[in-house]
Formats: C-alpha cells, structure tokens, sequence
C-alpha cells in the first residue's frame, strides 16, 4: 500500500522506463561528470565519468550487477568531491559501456581485470581507492589476481561478493534474491521486467523511501543490460580468498544489515579472510547503505582514503 502511495505521489514528475532505456529521457541523465571512453579488455569501449577534486587522491568506484555508474550518484553529489578526484565506470555489458554478444566476454577473469587496470592505466590513478559494491567485488578480486596491489591504496568492499559457485558461497546469496531466477536471465522483456523491479526494490530495505525517478533509472539500468551478460556473469566460479588474504592496506568491509540480495555472511567472510580489514554494519540499510546512509559511507569512506 506504502509502495503505491508512493508511486501515485509521484507520478506527475515521473519518467518512462522505456524512454530512459531508449536514452530519450533527459531528466535521467545528469550523472555526467566528463564523460570518456577508456578500451577495457579485448578492447572493448568502457564508459567512464569522472568529478571532483582532479589534484585529489583519487577513488574509484566499481557498481553491481545490473547497474551503472549511476549507483554512486550521491557519492559524486556529496562533499566528497571536494577533496578527492571521483572516477567510476559501467561494467562490460552495462550503462553505457560496450555490450559484447558472446559469453566469454563475461566469464574470462582476465578481461574483468584489464578493464580495471585500463581505467587506472588511462587516467594515470596511483595509490587509488577502489570500492567495489555487490559484484564489484568479484572485480577487484579479478584485478588484485592479475595485477596486484601495487597502484592500490585501500578497497572498500559495500555488500561485496568475493566468493563465487560451489557451497562456499552459497551461504552468501540471499533467499529472496535467489528466487528472481531464472526470470532475471531473459531476453523477454515481459518476464524481465517485474523480476527486475523487484530487484530494484530489494536494494534498499524500505522501497517507499526510493525516489521514483531514481528507481526509473535504475529499472532502465537493469534492462539495458543484456540477457548474454546477465546469465554469464552469474556462471562464473571465483575464489578469491588467496588474493585478499594476502593484502596489506586498508580494508573496510561494509554491510547493511537488512540487505536482502548478499547475505551478511559474505561481508564477515571477507572481513575474516583479510589481515586486519574492519566490519562496518550499517543497522537498518538493504544492500546501497551508500544510497540509504549516504552521510555515515562518505565519512568512512573519507576516513579511509585520508
């Protein structure tokens, strides 16, 4: 009833969710922040926006599965800007990055890994902050396993998966989510959509706070990105527990406690795994406690990097 109420209220200033997956919709559009194309891995066209303090230490920000860029919105609107260099980019398959056709374009760790040594490589980021969110943390696994942490500062791991297939990680998905599938593998827009918006309504525990537009866009997110890529990105088996246990740099791992799609079994699994990483548990948020407690993740996130 909440949910509706909140939707009626709405409803004047609301945007269509086919316009914004057409990219008709204007209003959707303003997360930009010196957009450019970077080449990722097997040379694909990854998008990359970019804001803040340029002379910064800089910090860059990996989305989840069937998101965008458009998922650290208020991390780029906040006073972080300040004083960091903001950068982050759509995954392969996502937003406005290219969308290959074939599945090994998402199941090769390796291309994972280029893309984010290719963003750090093109704008020259040196002691960066990367804060992977959801899936994002199977991207930092893939590039910490091939390239080290050299040119890494510090990670933030925001309701991060790090561990992937088998029984392990099983404990690490959460009932609800896993009950959208197969629904979220189609190509058919009429089964993908109400999987997707409950999907999208699983990412913060009180759906009725989400802005109605900001909902639109992150619907449109989801459907923008293709069946090839939501079905094999989930087919990968990933262990990365060698890779984090053997950092040496700050850890911070963040988890809502409401959070209905990673179980927060994941986030004590990582924070045991590395040597003296910190468990944050944000009482009351879902799976975006940087959306739903923007104030308190930019503080640690600052607190971090500084």
């Amino acid at each position: 009833m909440e949910k509706q109420k909140r939707r009626a209220t709405a409803a004047d200033d609301r945007v269509d969710v086919n316009a914004v997956c057409a990219g008709e919709a204007s209003r959707c559009k303003t997360f930009e922040h010196n957009g450019m194309r970077v080449i990722g891995g097997g040379g694909i066209t990854l998008h990359v926006v970019e804001g803040g303090n340029p002379a910064g230490p800089p910090i860059l920000f990996i989305h989840g599965y069937c998101q965008s860029t458009f998922a650290w919105r208020k991390q780029f609107a906040g006073d972080l800007g300040r004083d960091f260099r903001l950068i982050a980019f759509d995954l392969r398959g996502h937003g406005e990055s290219d969308k290959p056709g074939d599945a090994a374009a998402y199941t090769e760790s390796t291309l994972w890994a280029d893309d984010v040594a290719a963003v750090i490589a093109e704008l020259r980021l040196e002691n960066v902050a990367l804060v992977g969110w959801s899936y994002g943390g199977y991207v930092i696994g893939d590039y910490l396993r091939f390239y080290g942490s050299d040119r890494v500062g510090s990670i933030v791991l925001a309701c991060a998966l790090t561990v992937k297939g088998g029984e392990k990680a099983r404990a690490f998905t959460g009932a609800q989510f896993a009950t959208l599938f197969p629904a979220l593998n189609s190509s058919d827009p009429e089964v993908l959509r109400p999987a997707m918006a409950r999907f999208v309504d699983m990412c913060v525990a009180d759906p009725a706070g989400l802005p109605e537009n900001d909902r639109v866009e992150l619907l449109a997110a989801g459907e923008r990105c293709p069946a090839v890529a939501r079905e094999w990105m989930g087919r990968r088996k990933l262990d990365n527990d060698d890779v984090l246990a053997a950092l040496d740099i700050p850890v911070l791992c963040v988890h809502g406690t409401e959070d209905a799609i990673v179980t927060l079994a994941s986030s004590r699994h990582n924070a045991a795994v590395i040597p003296n990483a910190r468990l944050s548990l944000y009482e009351g948020s879902g799976h975006t406690p940087f959306v739903e407690n923007t104030e308190r993740f930019n503080r640690e996130l600052r607190e971090l990097v500084s």
